[in-house]
């Protein structure tokens, strides 16, 4: 058994009945990271110290009956999260040599669940990017095939746990960087409604749209980390407790996304998309399943976002001045200065109105047509993205054709909803497809229990067994 493919149920499983120890598990994730992150540019920073030292100590918790929800689980933090005591670069030459006084929340909660933090992950600098190819770290690869994109921007992340170098790994999403690496690695990922899970100490890249949620290998692992991670905070005003109990199963009514079935999805996408719709009508036991939700202002999703992202960016760049902490602006990547730039010149006199201000009003729109669907409807079913992942270097010369990927995941960000992407299948090419679930907000709950009946529906199908060829 490698233990490093484990799931986070199976794992704690295996570790409560004593059949391996923490230690051991620590150990085989890290053996993995040693043979192959050179080959895919995963982590920036390993703890290897430090991890198998929260191992041991795991251990000893389990021996004295302690049970606590992640003890002795070997994860993979993106490199947005702050930790006390360990390099925080953003994937940055900015922030190359910064090293935090603090935990982030999320860091904090999971290190108090018993968590071992394996170390950080490569990613899009400042989170700027749908490929991963924008890291001044230098690219991570897909473990699919390493000639292709794994997504972005937690492209480490979703690769760490792809090529099971961890049991599970974190990740922000502020226009789709969970949902498009999850979709392009075969992995189930969270992203949480706006204001769920807490931002303090996750460098920012636009604060109204930032979501931090998780990658995990089944949608019931998913589960569990989101009840260690998710709730209030004092230190993010944002962030709130409010319940939500999902129907049952046979009491929801789950809707179609127009362009669910669109032909401007690439064809192979379109066909597992196609499979993926009849399972859910046929083979899931909802009540209803109504084939298409009016969304009407979701095709100004991408125009939207990019002027509202990008002003958010350059305020919260605006603090890397060199002087504080970081190194000078000059070390700022290409993508960044493009953001800033496009940023700046939104915000300026005579131009807020025009753009910001009608951006903003458009967004307002965007969620009123959300709110309205979830009147008729208890859930969504969307694309991901229109194609499967691309060859590095296909787009990155291109920053038009690289936003476009995110045109279907937008929007969800703008709505601040809840998304979780789950696995379809497999092109010809051997690349993987996800979809993803849309619910009202704080309907995790119901994105859960939607995801795991489509993961029992397709339980026996083959590529639901397909590992990496590394």
């Amino acid at each position: 058994m490698n233990l490093n493919s484990l799931t986070i149920k199976e794992a704690k499983v295996g570790l409560k009945n004593k059949k391996f120890s923490s230690v051991e598990l620590t150990k085989a994730c890290l053996e993995q990271i040693k043979k192959y992150n050179k080959d895919l540019n995963v982590f920036i920073t390993v703890t290897e110290k430090e991890a198998l030292d929260s191992a041991k100590k795991a251990d000893e918790l389990i021996l004295s009956g302690q049970d606590l929800p992640l003890l002795g689980i070997p994860i993979a933090l993106k490199d947005l999260f702050l930790t006390k005591g360990i390099k925080t670069t953003a994937a940055s030459n900015v922030l190359k040599d910064y090293i935090p006084q603090y935990d982030a929340t999320v860091v904090k909660k999971l290190k108090d669940a018993g968590a071992v933090i394996l170390g950080k992950t490569n990613l899009d600098a400042w989170a700027h990017g749908s490929s991963g190819e924008n890291s001044d770290f230098g690219p991570t690869k897909n473990p699919w095939n390493k000639d292709y994109v794994p997504g972005g921007s937690s492209s480490g992340s979703a690769a760490a746990l792809t090529a099971d170098m961890c049991i599970a790994s974190t990740g922000t999403d502020t226009a789709g960087s969970i949902r498009l690496p999850a979709s392009f690695n075969n992995i189930v990922g969270l992203k949480p409604t706006y204001g769920r899970v807490s931002r303090y100490g996750i460098v920012a890249m636009a604060s109204s749209l930032d979501s931090i949620g998780h990658f995990t290998k089944t949608v019931e692992d998913s589960a569990l980390f989101f009840n260690v991670t998710a709730g209030k905070d004092p230190m993010d005003a944002t962030t709130l407790e409010k319940e939500y109990t999902a129907k049952p199963l046979n009491k929801i009514k789950i809707g179609v996304d127009p362009d669910f079935l669109s032909k401007s999805l690439e064809i192979e996408t379109l066909n597992l998309l196609a499979k993926a719709y009849n399972v859910f009508k046929n083979d899931l036991e909802i009540e209803d399943f109504i084939p298409d939700v009016s969304l009407s202002h979701q095709e100004y999703g991408i125009a939207c976002y990019y002027i509202i992202q990008p002003a958010e960016v350059s305020s919260n760049l605006a603090r890397y001045d060199g002087i504080r902490y970081g190194l000078r602006r000059a070390n700022f990547g290409d993508e960044a200065k493009r953001r800033i730039m496009l940023g700046t010149y939104t915000l300026s006199a005579g131009y807020y109105d025009t753009y910001y201000k009608r951006a903003m009003q458009v967004r307002t729109l965007i969620k009123q047509d959300f709110d309205t669907a979830f009147k008729k409807v208890d859930a969504i079913i969307a694309p991901v993205s229109p194609t499967p992942p691309w060859k590095l270097g296909e787009k990155i010369n291109d920053p038009l054709k690289m936003y476009l990927s995110d045109k279907f995941t937008v929007t969800a960000n703008l709505a601040g909803i809840p998304g979780l992407s789950i696995p379809i299948g497999f092109t010809s090419k051997g690349l993987p497809v996800g979809l993803q679930i849309l619910g009202p907000h704080f309907s995790e709950e119901l994105l859960f229990k939607i995801g795991c009946a489509y993961e029992q529906a397709t339980k026996n199908e083959i590529w639901r067994k397909l590992k990496p060829k590394l």
